[in-house]
């Protein structure tokens, strides 16, 4: 998905997977799954609520030729779960149905 930054604050970085390398780099390697009321950890079955991490950074992309094609990469650490990891999401019709204690937690 070569998408162009919609809010970049990152340097001259203006595609998802530039962002999502220097994340990795910068320890963000936990796959993370949206779910109604929690993130899932990608590969087991470990599962974070809202008040157990907070976003530390979120970055969001616009298709180059359709603004419906969007995506947003959320930088997400969680001290009592001791990890740090990445969520991408979909805005508009591709975002997911969550709670609005997750939603408050994720804006």
């Amino acid at each position: 998905m070569d998408t162009k930054t919609f809010n970049m604050t990152m340097g001259t970085m203006t595609t998802l997977s530039q962002v999502t390398d220097l994340l990795k780099e910068r320890g963000y390697t936990t796959n993370f799954n949206l779910k109604n009321n929690c993130l899932e950890c990608e590969g087991n079955c470990l599962k974070i609520f809202a008040g157990e991490f907070v976003v530390d950074k979120h970055y969001r992309f616009e298709g180059p030729s359709d603004p419906s094609d969007a995506a947003i990469v959320f930088a997400i650490s969680s001290s009592k779960h001791n990890l740090k990891g990445m969520l991408l999401n979909g805005y508009g019709i591709s975002s997911e149905s969550i709670t609005d204690e997750m939603i408050k937690t994720l804006n």
